[in-house]
């Protein structure tokens, strides 16, 4: 192998170290400013803080043990739920409750007119039939009602 392309590989293998060098430092900072921030430390977010590819986080044996354990430390604890939160809740099961109660007194009293106008058409009938037996003329004005 002749000097030049010696030179020219370690020249190569340098710029390669000091790349892969540059992203872990660019990768061990945007962790600690997820931390910093209180924000959950993922691979995704790591990669998105510091520009670096996931396959370089997997593949780097020291960013992946401690992205893994930061994301095992913090993992987001689901908080008490707020007072606007019970509040929302509240609302939407009284609303609820309404609604259901309303429609139910709605269904009882169509079914209670249903069966008044039945009643009413039925002694209706009954006076008009009892009236032709006594030769009364009636006008037979009626209107049919749909139940």
């Amino acid at each position: 192998m002749s000097d030049t392309r010696q030179r020219r590989i370690e020249v190569l293998k340098t710029a390669a170290r000091r790349k892969s060098e540059e992203k872990t430092r660019s990768a061990d900072a945007a962790i600690a400013r997820l931390v910093k921030r209180g924000e959950s430390v993922t691979f995704q977010a790591v990669q998105r803080e510091a520009g670096v590819s996931h396959a370089f986080l997997y593949n780097n044996t020291r960013l992946r043990a401690r992205i893994e354990h930061q994301r095992r430390q913090h993992r987001p604890q689901p908080g008490p739920a707020s007072a606007d939160e019970h509040t929302d809740n509240n609302i939407v099961a009284a609303l609820t409750a309404e609604i259901a109660s309303l429609k139910t007194r709605h269904r009882t009293e169509v079914t209670a007119l249903r069966a008044a106008l039945e009643q009413a058409q039925g002694e209706n009938l009954e006076l008009r039939r009892q009236l032709a037996r006594k030769g009364i003329p009636t006008h037979d004005r009626r209107q049919s009602v749909t139940v």
